[in-house]
């Protein structure tokens, strides 16, 4: 059946407001059953975790139930699923571990099109360690991340390969399980950024050949919490800095601290959303969220190629380039305007876009454009409609007729 978008948009009471949010790369907004399975949670009585009394096991199955919710979204076993406040702060504490290990003559490689969240914990770890940071490139002509790059990359001394699954900055998707492979012939591992391109399709711990796979759930409709996961074996040979009292037990050694319960109940609720974005699908939640996010992708890549084609259609308009395979995401530059003000003028016609590096500091770097402000980004998901898509094109042909200053 079409994608009922009237259906799904009513999901999101923020829609209500009337901007159009194509700044979902950034953080997407939030239905209602999440912010109901957030307030329930709240409204209930919930203690630490414990099997002593009621509250203290509602906290455990709390856990549990996130644990669940993630494994199903990314083809994941729930005790491989680690549970933290960031994708950036379970980056760092995987860097941390796994860097304790390295010593000089070790190799890491990262990518220059990654966000910093997998690139700096990486080579501060290597720092810390002696180690030697080697780094992929981009092709500036076509924003692709060549795969066959890596054979001259990786050597016996590899000990990690981080890459990400889509740019946050172009949405270019690497071929991942093929530079996967190449790490995993020489002994090494291999982290993937998958923050940006989970929300736009179906996700599997597997096929991508991955050791480890983090994802934030702000950006598939849920609160601002993340997960990590791999193979529970793999978690059981690291170990972590930690205080002594807390658990040992894998996965729990990886998460410090008391988390949020509540906000974990929105990320179980969030995942329940995107298992019924297709109301037809059957099966279970596993198969349900697959066929949910491959009819969201359709209908963003209809969405989206009617802003690709709009763009391109705009002769003030230089968009960056990106790869064949892409999440449905855009940087652009508008003649005359400073990325911070073209984001601000469109902000104030209820445009919601990014603009400057947007964190993939290297990849601006590469390019030459962080000291003239990095681009605007626009992204599609699965709430975003053609008609928001004219009216930002219109803003832009618009804002195209005066400009703000010239830029360097």
């Amino acid at each position: 059946m079409p994608f009922d978008i009237t259906r799904i948009r009513a999901a999101y009471p923020a829609l209500a407001e009337g901007f159009a949010h194509f700044d979902g790369a950034g953080g997407t907004q939030t239905p209602q059953a999440v912010i109901d399975a957030v307030a329930d949670a709240m409204r209930a009585a919930v203690g630490n975790r414990t099997t002593a009394s009621v509250p203290g096991r509602r906290s455990l199955e709390l856990v549990a139930a996130a644990r669940d919710a993630v494994a199903d979204l990314l083809g994941a076993e729930p005790a491989g699923v680690v549970l933290g406040s960031s994708a950036t702060a379970l980056t760092y504490t995987l860097a941390r571990t796994l860097g304790g290990t390295w010593g000089p003559g070790d190799e890491v490689v990262v990518s220059r099109l990654d966000h910093d969240a997998n690139v700096r914990p990486w080579v501060q770890a290597a720092e810390a360690a002696g180690a030697t940071v080697r780094w992929a490139g981009f092709d500036p002509a076509t924003g692709e991340l060549p795969a066959d790059q890596y054979a001259a990359l990786v050597g016996d001394r590899t000990r990690l390969v981080a890459v990400t699954a889509g740019s946050n900055a172009t949405g270019t998707m690497p071929d991942v399980p093929a530079i996967a492979a190449t790490a995993h012939a020489v002994g090494a591992l291999v982290c993937v950024d998958g923050v940006h391109s989970v929300p736009h399709g179906p996700t599997d711990l597997a096929a991508s050949d991955a050791d480890f796979l983090v994802t934030s759930a702000y950006k598939w409709s849920g609160p601002h919490l993340a997960a990590m996961v791999a193979d529970p074996e793999r978690w059981a040979t690291l170990r972590p800095a930690k205080v002594v009292p807390s658990s040992d037990a894998v996965p729990d050694r990886f998460e410090a601290g008391t988390p949020s319960f509540p906000l974990l109940a929105g990320v179980a609720a969030a995942v329940d959303h995107l298992a019924g974005l297709d109301p037809t699908a059957t099966g279970d939640r596993r198969t349900r969220v697959r066929t949910g996010l491959t009819a969201a992708r359709a209908h963003e890549e209809a969405v989206f190629a009617r802003l690709c084609e709009g763009l391109a259609d705009l002769p003030t308009v230089t968009v960056l380039p990106a790869g064949a395979r892409r999440c449905p995401t855009v940087s652009f530059r508008l003649a005359g305007w400073t990325p911070a003000g073209l984001a601000g003028a469109l902000g104030a016609a209820g445009l919601c876009l990014s603009s400057g590096d947007y964190y993939a500091y290297e990849y601006f770097q590469a390019l030459g454009l962080r000291d003239s402000g990095g681009a605007v980004r626009a992204s599609v998901y699965h709430y975003n409609t053609v008609d928001e898509v004219d009216r930002l094109l219109a803003e832009l042909d618009r804002l195209a007729a005066r400009w703000e200053q010239p830029v360097g």
